[in-house]
């Protein structure tokens, strides 16, 4: 029997596999609405077999988009231009989540293919950012520390896009409190040099992740299941530590969550990451605990084999993948075939595929 092939139950949700796709931006939204080319992206995932497809990080306001071209969620325009994109999804037996997000100081840059580099300017459609303390990241634009009254309408905003996505039928909410974005600003003592009750020991560095994921499971109800992503580490010392990952991990499921994401780096220019197959996969581990909060690994795991073992020696509960879904939107078919599993959501169309 195959465990990355056995389904997996969060609340009212019942997923055919643990091989996800990751979100991943697609820079390809105008003013934050998705179109045909979201449609058409997603959906072929859920042909090739995926038992989770995240959308991309969705911005909860405007200014937290990470480019002008990224999605959002702050309108219901936003969420009725996403309503097609479910619904392709769903007619392909798919399951489909959206990933809400707040990119901080990492917000208003240009987009991978964009002429420019580095944070947009106001002339030409950039925006002023925010972050825990006026510190910017490397190369980029000095950010606005967040108020009393700012960080309260963060939680507001994260409810909000919350509840208008449960409304457009997405079946998953994730939490995006990694990869140097708004809440893993606060998480860090790289970036939240705050004196109050959101800064200092990590109690009050989690504080605002905490806030929020109480406010969306609010919102989205008790039915639907919610992931939290984080980085569980800098990559850099003197900041957010797998040790400190775990015990947000912890207390993220003790107020709501379902499943913990977990990554890493992203929150400085300086990281030093030593990418290699699987490097993260003992992060979740950490996360996971023995099994005592559930946790997804990611990060270069590309084959069937692979990511079966991961299951297997309990490092993780699911596996996520970005790219390898972006080299072969068919991955869980081909995986299914690699580990000899006869999938009864093949589709049909592919039926002679599925053997030779």
């Amino acid at each position: 029997m195959s465990i990355l092939f056995s389904p997996l139950t969060f609340r009212g949700v019942t997923l055919r596999n643990r091989l996800w796709v990751s979100p991943m931006c697609m820079y390809s939204a105008d003013d934050g609405i998705p179109n045909d080319w979201h449609r058409t992206h997603l959906a072929q995932f859920a042909s090739g077999g995926a038992g989770l497809i995240l959308a991309e990080a969705t911005a909860v306001v405007p200014e937290g988009r990470i480019s002008p071209r990224d999605t959002g969620l702050w309108s219901d325009a936003h969420g009725e231009a996403w309503a097609p994109v479910v619904r392709s999804v769903h007619d392909r037996g798919g399951v489909i989540g959206v990933q809400l997000a707040h990119a901080g100081r990492k917000a208003s840059t240009w987009w991978p293919w964009a002429e420019g580099r580095g944070s947009v300017p106001l002339a030409d459609g950039g925006w002023t950012t925010t972050a825990p303390s006026a510190i910017a990241f490397e190369g980029f634009a000095e950010p606005i520390a967040l108020d009393g009254p700012g960080i309260d309408r963060v939680v507001t905003s994260f409810a909000t896009a919350a509840r208008r996505a449960v409304a457009v039928g997405f079946d998953v909410l994730e939490i995006h409190a990694a990869h140097g974005y708004l809440l893993h600003q606060f998480l860090s003592p790289l970036s939240n040099r705050r004196d109050d009750e959101y800064g200092g020991p990590l109690a009050n560095r989690a504080r605002l992740l905490l806030r929020v994921v109480d406010a969306v499971r609010e919102a989205a109800g008790p039915e639907v299941p919610l992931f939290v992503r984080i980085s569980a580490t800098d990559h850099a010392d003197g900041g957010f530590t797998p040790e400190e990952a775990a015990t947000v991990g912890d207390l993220a499921v003790e107020h709501g969550a379902d499943l913990i994401d977990v990554s890493s780096g992203g929150l400085v220019a300086h990281q030093r990451i030593d990418v290699h197959p699987g490097y993260q996969v003992p992060l979740a581990s950490a996360v996971r605990r023995g099994g005592r909060v559930p946790s997804s690994a990611v990060g270069v795991i590309t084959g069937g084999e692979q990511a079966e073992a991961v299951l297997a020696a309990g490092d993780a509960d699911a596996i996520f993948a970005g790219r390898e879904w972006l080299r072969d939107p068919h991955f869980a078919l081909r995986a299914a075939h690699e580990l000899g599993v006869e999938l009864p959501y093949w589709p049909a169309q592919y039926q002679r595929a599925r053997w030779r």
